[in-house]
Order: structure tokens, then sequence, then C-alpha cells
């Protein structure tokens, strides 16, 4: 037999970091940022005093050097820790001061991964001591590191190309501890306004992360998924559009994730391609997204970008990450249904009742914060009513949304937080928009829900 290639390559650009797997050593890592912060606190707010000024607490905790700590602390921690800033940073991103922005950018590109004697020891946990004896080929350096788990490219004895996502050590243990104690450290800070309450977002976040980091039951719904995508007629140019690569159980477990590895690109390669191409792209994931909520009753939640991928040569699109994949209730399923027909008739009365049914407004509401949600709510519909192609390119629909929903808040003084379902379904769409209006694509969006428009 061909002597094995050697498994080590390139390190990988990012320097690697050992991930923080007991409760303790966590906690302490929360302690020892806690700790850097205070200190920068004191010394700076001593070097206005002695220039004969006033420090002010907020300017103090929120400069350049501490911004740096505590980004580059919850990125180490991966994990709740990191999740928790994607989390809010997509669900409340509009309503956060710029330096967590800061903080939260940070968050959603790659963690660090974490160190090569770790990996190996994780493996080993999982695929038993001798697991480098059992495959061909092992590439060290990962494709891809998160917050959950880093991905890794294989090649099995029969010669078969894998991607692994190996989960990182001590974050399923550490998940309802981190959330609450990187909540608590971010508040402390006062990087979040004490207007908005983000419990909901934190026991969410929990629970998300609990299903996320069930390998077994991501597989599940990879393989769910797939074979409700292959039952739809979704095409561009008359051929099937995406791509969902398929597990590999022999090496799969509750912390490790095996399945085929598709060579693709990011979305970036989307920009370098003619406007029709962006378009037939744009309207094939909007008309999966409808297929989700109506006729799947199973999305997948998570808009992140990374979860896309393009075939340049193919133009296909490569789907990846079923861990946040969720079902849609019936009664959900058909509230937004008729949610949509309102939009697309014009119709308020309808919207109003949809709304209720939803729980994007209750009975507590005056009606004139019901009126501004159904204001809100046939504004951001205003592409369904589009007769022909919607330009999102040419839309400043997103700066509109994001000014009426401050006065929303400000003027109209709603704090409502709106079922789990619900806000997940608006987080998919929020990002399938602003993918739009990267693309600068034209959307026929009445097309693309045809199937579900009352005629």
């Amino acid at each position: 037999m061909a002597e094995k290639p050697n498994k080590s390559v390139e390190s990988p650009q990012r320097s690697s970091k050992a991930v923080p797997s007991s409760r303790l050593s966590r906690i302490g890592s929360l302690g020892s940022l806690a700790g850097k912060i205070a200190g920068n606190v004191v010394t700076q707010g001593a070097g206005q005093l002695l220039k004969g000024e006033k420090p002010v607490l907020s300017s103090l905790l929120l400069t350049p050097k501490n911004i740096t700590n505590i980004a580059d602390q919850l990125a180490s921690m991966r994990g709740a820790a990191m999740k928790l800033g994607q989390l809010i940073s997509m669900d409340a991103g509009d309503f956060l001061p710029e330096e967590l922005a800061v903080i939260l950018g940070r968050l959603r590109d790659d963690a660090d991964p974490m160190p090569k004697d770790q990996l190996i020891t994780t493996l080993s946990q999982s695929w038993g001591e001798k697991w480098q004896d059992d495959l061909l080929y092992f590439s060290f350096a990962p494709i891809a590191a998160a917050s959950i788990g880093q991905v890794h490219k294989i090649i099995t004895m029969d010669g078969q190309m894998l991607a692994v996502k190996v989960q990182y050590p001590g974050v399923k243990k550490s998940i309802d501890s981190d959330v609450d104690n990187v909540a608590t450290l971010i508040k402390l800070t006062g990087l979040v306004p004490k207007s908005l309450d983000i419990n909901p977002l934190l026991q969410e976040a929990k629970a998300q992360l609990h299903q996320e980091a069930d390998y077994v039951r991501e597989a599940n719904m990879l393989n769910r998924y797939r074979t409700l995508v292959e039952s739809t007629d979704i095409q561009i140019a008359g051929k099937r559009v995406f791509v969902i690569p398929q597990t590999y159980a022999p090496l799969t477990t509750s912390t490790v994730l095996a399945m085929d590895f598709i060579e693709a690109q990011s979305l970036d390669a989307l920009l370098d391609q003619s406007q029709e191409v962006r378009d037939a792209v744009m309207t094939a994931l909007m008309t999966l997204f409808f297929n989700e909520i109506f006729h799947f009753k199973l999305l997948q939640s998570d808009p992140n970008l990374a979860n896309y991928q393009f075939k340049p040569e193919t133009k296909e699109i490569v789907l990846l990450d079923f861990g946040a994949t969720r079902e849609v209730p019936n009664t959900i399923s058909a509230q937004y249904q008729a949610l949509l027909n309102s939009a697309a008739t014009n119709n308020k009365t309808m919207m109003q009742q949809a709304a209720f049914s939803i729980g994007l407004v209750d009975e507590s509401h005056s009606q004139s914060q019901i009126d501004a949600v159904v204001n809100i709510g046939m504004e951001a519909c205003e592409a369904i009513r589009s007769e022909g192609v919607y330009d999102f390119g040419q839309s400043d629909l997103i700066s509109r949304l994001h000014d009426k929903g401050m006065a929303l808040t400000m003027e109209h003084n709603f704090w409502h937080t709106p079922p789990v379902d619900a806000l997940f379904i608006h987080r998919k769409l929020g990002g399938l928009f602003l993918l739009a209006k990267r693309l600068k694509a034209r959307v026929d969006m009445r097309k693309a829900a045809g199937k579900w428009l009352t005629r």
C-alpha cells in the first residue's frame, strides 16, 4: 500500500488558541476580562483627573483597548460566549451602540482555531485513540472555524473526501453559564442600553445552542432538509440549483459531524457574475424561503452568509450548516400566509388580524401602537406588492425600516418581544434582504411566493 501523505499541512493564518473547556476556566476567562476592563478604566480615569477633567464612565468603558479586549476574549472562548454576540447582533444590531457593533462584527468573523494537541485529544474522545491510522489524510489546518466548532478536510481509506466539523471541547456543558456570564458582563460594561430587554434573546440563545451542539440532531436535520429540497422544482436555467452535502454516518457522533466535501466559493464570487445570474440566484433563495415556511414547515434559521456558497462553473448554490434548523408550527405557517396575502392586497385590516394571531401585537397595545406596527409591516412587504421585479439594489427599504423601528420604540414606547418562531422567521428574511441588497439583485417576489398567494 502506498505511503500515507503527511497529515500536517501549513498552519492556518489565524493563530490558534486553546478553548477553555472547564466551567471554572471559562468563568476565569471572563473574570480576567473584567479585570482588564476595570484596570483600563482606572488608568484612563486617573489620567483624565490629572488633566483636571471629570471622567465619564461610559467613555472610559468604551475605549478602543477595552473594545478589543472584549472582542478577542469572547472570540477565544467560542461557544455560547461567541454565539450570544452573533445572536444579539443579528436580532438587535440596529438598536445597539456603534461600539458594540464593532465587537459583534469581530464575533461574526472566523473564530480562533484550537491548537493541534487539543484537536487530537478531542477527536480521540470521539473516534478512539487510533483514529489517525484509519484515515488516508487529515488536514490539521481548519478550513473554517466558527462559534461551535471548526471544520477540517479529510480523506477516508476508500478515497472519499469529507468535511468534518469538530465541536470545541466544553461547549455543550457550559452553554447556560456562558450565556448568563457574558450577558452580565455586557450589561455591566454598559454596552447594551437599559431600555433594551435582551432576556428573551438570552433564553433563545441557550435553547438554540443546545440544539446546535447536538451533531446527531444536525445530521438528521440535514438529511431531512435535503430530501425536502430535492422534492422541489427550484431551478436556474433548467437545472436544479441547490447542492446539499450528504452526511457520513461512520464518522458522525454527537460532537463530530462528517459530510461530503464540496468545492465551492463564498457568495462574494457572485459579485463577479452577471446581473442575470445574481437575479436568478436570489430568486431561488427567496423561493426556497417561502417553501421553508409554507411547504417544508422546516426553516434553516441562521442567515449567516457563510452558510451559503457558490459554484461559478455550474451556477449552483451550496447550502451548509443545519444546526439552527427548526420546525415551523402549522399555525404559524398559516398565520404568516395570511400576513403575506394581507401585504399583497394592501389590506391593513387583514394584516392587523394576522399580527394579533402571530403575537406581533397584543391587547396591551394602544391603537396608535398597533397602527404603527401594521404600517411598518406593510412597508416591509412592499416588494410583494411590486409588479414585476423589485430592485433591491436601488431600494432604501432597509434604512427606512431602521428609522421607523427606532421611531416605534422611542416615539410610541413600543417594547415587545414577538414569539420565538416569529423572531427566527424575521431573522432569516432580514438576512435574505441584506444579501439581495448586497448583490444588487432584482427579484419578482410575487412570482417567488406565487404558490401561496390567494388568486
